[in-house]
């Protein structure tokens, strides 16, 4: 007689490949003092073309943690890829003060990009492309959430 190991079980894979690029503690002043929580932002993608930001707040981090992926996947974006993983051409976007230009580079270059935007194009499964942030802005969510608008801008 066989016995099933406990441990050797297969988990199954999530549909989405989730990335946290920000946590902070966050405070608002009552009566008594301060109450403190935490502001989650995370990038959710399939690595197919679809791509999704979310806030969430909560008492702890594993509370904002759920909130912000049920938000990111109710604001999914599809994205039109090429065939070898790129974008079809140049496309720049604003998002409150952060500017981003994202451009499609020659095959077998790879993603060219950084903080906040390497995250979403690679959870989307964008392959050859540079970007770059041309606002001062070191916000990680405006600079998610611009990259988003500049891929919703493809047709």
């Amino acid at each position: 007689m066989q016995r099933k190991s406990f441990y050797k079980t297969k988990r199954e894979k999530p549909e989405f490949d989730q990335k946290i690029i920000d946590i902070r503690r966050v405070a608002r002043v009552v009566a008594g003092g301060r109450r403190f929580s935490f502001r989650v932002t995370i990038v959710i993608g399939d690595r197919k073309g679809r791509v999704g930001v979310g806030l969430g707040k909560g008492a702890d981090t594993a509370l904002a943690i759920d909130k912000a992926v049920h938000i990111a996947k109710k604001n999914l974006v599809k994205i039109p890829l090429t065939k070898n993983n790129s974008i079809p051409y140049e496309v720049e976007a604003k998002f409150t003060c952060a500017e981003i230009i994202i451009r499609p580079a020659r095959e077998g270059r790879g993603l060219v990009a950084g903080s906040s935007v390497r995250v979403v194009l690679d959870l989307a499964g964008v392959k050859d492309v540079a970007a770059k942030v041309i606002s001062r802005s070191k916000n990680k969510l405006n600079i998610a959430r611009a990259t988003i608008s500049a891929l919703q801008k493809l047709k």
